[in-house]
């Protein structure tokens, strides 16, 4: 009753039902798992309470992480809300923080929730607990998001990919980003198709995002693109709730990010032969981790 593949038929239940995303997925959750509502919310707690854990432990690490590439940025961006000489809002500056906490925690091995994966999971947490602090929002209201960037994912998950492996970052942090703009839109009042819309503002800017970390590892360049994903959605909410509309619906944007997915030369997709990993940086990393010269991989 409550199932869907597509964005379409998602926003076809919702005006049926005259529910939000949220709820709809909630009950797709019910109906599809064959568990209680209150066994449903128990789980997102945990989730949403991982999520709040990785950022604590993230803005406190002093840990420089594998080989030197992640720690302490979170600190930094945290700090700098203070600063008088910053164009960004507090609000934006601490969603940027939060996500770049996560993908730190997760370089010095720390517990997070893949949200929708490890290589992304900084932008959702990111955007939607900065925003509920901002607007003291209830538990109630952030676990809602988190469900709606839930039905997102689904979505692009079912269409499309989110594995790096098979299609490049667009599918991680791209589809990061997507989710956390409609999760946020939905938050602040929007409806469900301002939500949708938002999605697809938000992915259609990461369209052929390379996977290319340095010796393969989840910490350059991962972590900070989670960190401009989080800015990025948090734009494309506000366009979206401007009235501004993705002249492509989101479906086909899926399509779209399939078939780049199907056309993306492997050496993009998270095996660390091309792109930043072949720069004198990534080379140097791959040399001391012990990988084999780039030759001598074929």
């Amino acid at each position: 009753m409550y199932s869907f593949k597509t964005s379409q038929e998602l926003l076809r239940l919702c005006k049926k039902h005259q529910k939000s995303i949220s709820e709809i997925t909630i009950r797709y959750e019910i109906e599809y798992s064959q568990k209680k509502r209150s066994e449903i919310l128990a789980k997102m707690r945990k989730i949403k309470m991982t999520l709040r854990e990785a950022i604590k432990a993230g803005l406190k690490t002093t840990n420089k992480g594998t080989f030197g590439m992640a720690g302490e940025t979170s600190a930094k961006l945290y700090k700098s809300m203070r600063r008088k000489r910053m164009i960004m809002p507090p609000m934006v500056i601490k969603a940027m923080a939060y996500a770049v906490a996560t993908g730190e925690s997760n370089a010095v091995m720390g517990r997070i929730a893949a949200f929708p994966t490890a290589g992304g999971a900084g932008v959702v947490p990111g955007v939607t607990i900065a925003a509920a602090e901002k607007w003291k929002l209830s538990e109630q209201r952030l676990l809602r998001g988190l469900f709606t960037a839930s039905a997102v994912g689904k979505i692009i998950a079912e269409n499309s990919t989110l594995s790096a492996a098979a299609g490049g970052c667009q599918a991680e942090v791209g589809a990061a980003v997507a989710m956390a703009a409609a999760a946020l839109t939905e938050m602040r009042g929007g409806t469900p198709e301002q939500s949708i819309n938002a999605s697809a503002l938000a992915l259609k800017s990461y369209l052929g995002l390379v996977c290319d970390p340095l010796g393969g590892l989840v910490a350059v360049p991962c972590i900070k693109r989670n960190m401009m994903g989080a800015s990025a959605a948090i734009t494309a909410s506000d366009a979206s709730i401007a009235g501004v509309e993705s002249f492509v619906p989101f479906d086909e944007v899926v399509s779209a990010m399939k078939n780049i997915a199907r056309e993306m030369s492997t050496k993009h997709k998270e095996t660390a032969l091309g792109g930043l990993a072949t720069t004198k940086t990534g080379l140097r990393i791959r040399k001391k981790i012990g990988l084999p010269d780039i030759e001598n991989t074929n």
